[in-house]
């Protein structure tokens, strides 16, 4: 029997573990997803058109606030966890309501998520949202291309709308951002690289995103959002610390995954 699965997430890494794990994977059946810090995403479904052949229905975004319920009512075997910058304590916390109403609680790491590029990649992630990603990416962006290298950005997902019609999105221009009616916050996160010549993508489907990205460039460019870590194998990975908020480099998740040694000391 296939392992009933709910991904808790806030419509960024939750999709994305599902598409590279989960998805085509007949040992485990997502029965659902559950959001936080994004608004008006519960209600919604992650449509069958993303959710492939084994989800022809596709599948049902709940609140979390509906977690311990749907634990229940579901039959649910494993509970993965798959957002990003809250502190330990908080994971915890959620782990043991979890563990409490019978299912599994499981975080997801670097080997069973990223996907692997045909291209360079050079990866800017952080301990804290905050602490300066965007500028930092926006400087080695300049950097590649005055060593005459062709850079596109690929940002951490913000799927407000139609996740099908987001599925890959292309920034080059302005007329880019009208036509995919990309918010405010996005545009704040898009406009400062079309500014300076550098192409951005983002969506939904990552592994479609980058193998579209390295269609026209030399070197992929990995835009993190908050404190995640990439969704992709990095050649170079670059962290930016916050001196505003020592201490938080430990504390946070998944923060301390993008601070710890890669290899043992």
């Amino acid at each position: 029997m296939p392992i009933r699965t709910l991904i808790m997430g806030a419509a960024g890494r939750d999709f994305h573990n599902f598409n590279v794990a989960f998805r085509d994977n007949k040992d485990y059946e997502v029965v659902a997803f559950t959001a936080t810090q994004i608004p008006d995403i519960e209600g919604r479904t992650y449509p069958a058109a993303l959710a492939g052949k084994n989800y022809p229905k596709g599948i049902p975004i709940h609140a979390e606030s509906d977690l311990l319920k749907l634990i229940q009512d579901l039959k649910v075997d494993q509970v993965v966890f798959a957002y990003s910058d809250v502190p330990h304590e908080y994971v915890m916390h959620k782990a043991s309501m979890v563990l409490a109403a019978g299912a599994d609680f499981r975080l997801m790491g670097e080997k069973a998520t990223q996907v692997k590029s045909s291209k360079p990649v050079v990866s800017v992630c952080a301990v804290r949202t905050g602490s300066g990603k965007s500028q930092t990416t926006r400087r080695v962006s300049l950097v590649l291309r005055g060593m005459g290298f062709k850079v596109a950005a690929i940002r951490h997902p913000m799927p407000y709308g139609d996740l099908v019609k987001q599925e890959v999105q292309r920034f080059a221009t302005y007329a880019d951002l009208d036509k995919h009616e990309c918010t405010i916050e996005e545009r704040e996160e898009y406009e400062p690289h079309i500014d300076n010549g550098v192409i951005v993508y983002a969506g939904v489907d990552y592994e479609k995103i980058l193998r579209a990205a390295e269609k026209e460039v030399d070197i992929v460019l990995w835009d993190g959002g908050n404190n995640d870590f990439s969704f992709y194998v990095s050649d170079l990975k670059i962290v930016v610390a916050d001196p505003h908020r020592p201490g938080h480099e430990s504390t946070y998740h998944p923060g301390e995954v993008n601070s710890s040694p890669r290899k043992p000391a």
